[in-house]
């Protein structure tokens, strides 16, 4: 657990940039800082490690005050991401990776059995990328290696600045539903720095909103979005709160768990007459494992055919873990009324409806209205 106490720093030439700042960060916790440039949060975030000495208040970590840990043993033991990754350009993939572990003097075997660990967990396969230099990456590629090389150590604390802030748009979407996939795994203790109001709700389980050093509201997302504590929360979250509240719905919570389905070996006039029945326009097409293979819609002919030989392939999937205006997206784009679920092996959990997404925009409605 993450105690800030009364946390202040003032620079030599009088500038305060943080500002009496108290709050709590729990165990498994993503806590984001959110607020416009130079309003404090890096700042708060780098005196947690010591990279910014502390001018007045506390910080304790698990009970400890961090100014009586040994500094470099407090550094080596939080994972510390930045916006620009700062990989080492000399050093290959598996290498960056093992930086903390090196120093840490883990043995040779336990480090890359680590790096090989975490390249899988990031969707890298070791045999193709561990040998790799950054210069052979792309962007996002790189981004995941940072991400990586801050978890090199299994480190309980992350800290992570603007992590996804340096890329475009689209890998950044990405980038940040995968982490959430890995989060949702290892429970780590997150202090997560981003400027931007749509990622805070994304990522973060509660949201500190800073301004001029000063903590202006600390809650989860939709305290912010429903209960400002004042003007300014107000105008930073913006008059489209209802939008933004997509973010706080996941496909999963929403969704219907069980579809019909058609298998690739069955009699299509089977399967037709199962989707008639269901008054479906397609059924989802799963092999033997529940992987989704294939949609099977109304064919003019059906006679002595296999589903198989009728199938189209895989429409627009999304994950369970992704977020309501994601998935919207993804609809709207296809053309989709139903939008088809799978896990991470691409198997299927379900299907998500626009009938389904009107009850939930209406949910968000309301609750904006009884605020």
């Amino acid at each position: 657990m993450i105690e800030l106490k009364r946390l202040t720093k003032v620079y030599p030439d009088g500038t305060q940039a943080v500002k009496d700042v108290t709050l709590e960060v729990k165990n498994g916790e993503v806590c984001v800082l959110l607020g416009p440039s130079g309003c404090g949060k890096t700042t708060t975030m780098k005196m947690i490690n010591r990279l910014i000495p502390i001018s007045g208040g506390e910080i304790y970590i698990d009970g400890r005050k961090n100014t009586e840990m040994n500094e470099d043993e407090l550094r080596r033991s939080i994972g510390y991401a930045i916006q620009d990754i700062g990989l080492f350009p000399h050093m290959t993939v598996g290498q960056n990776i093992e930086t903390v572990p090196i120093l840490k003097h883990w043995p040779k075997a336990r480090r890359t059995e680590r790096a090989e660990e975490l390249l899988e967990l990031m969707g890298m396969p070791p045999k193709e990328f561990i040998h790799k230099y950054p210069s052979e990456l792309s962007g996002g590629q790189r981004q995941r290696v940072g991400v990586a090389r801050c978890l090199g150590a299994d480190p309980p604390l992350l800290l992570m600045d603007e992590p996804f802030g340096a890329i475009d748009p689209i890998t950044r979407v990405r980038l940040q539903g995968e982490f959430l996939k890995i989060q949702d795994i290892l429970q780590k203790t997150i202090i997560f720095v981003t400027h931007d109001i749509y990622e805070a709700i994304k990522m973060g389980d509660r949201i500190a909103l800073m301004n001029e050093g000063q903590l202006v509201q600390y809650g989860n997302p939709a305290e912010l979005l429903y209960k400002p504590a004042n003007e300014f929360v107000e105008d930073f979250v913006g008059a489209d709160r209802a939008l933004k509240g997509l973010q706080l719905l996941r496909i999963k919570e929403i969704m219907t768990s069980h579809t019909p389905t058609a298998k690739p070996d069955e009699k299509a006039e089977a399967a037709r007459a199962r989707m008639e029945q269901e008054r479906m326009d397609w059924l989802p097409v799963v092999d033997d494992t529940g992987r989704l293979v294939g949609t099977f819609t109304r064919p003019e002919r059906t006679e002595d055919k296999t589903v198989a030989e009728i199938m189209s392939p895989p429409p627009a999937t999304a994950t369970v873990d992704a977020v309501l205006n994601e998935a919207i997206s993804l609809m709207l784009s296809g053309g989709l009324d139903n939008l088809a679920v799978v896990d991470h092996d691409k198997r299927l959990m379900g299907m998500l409806s626009f009938a389904a997404i009107r009850e939930a925009l209406a949910r968000i409605g309301q609750q904006g209205a009884d605020q």
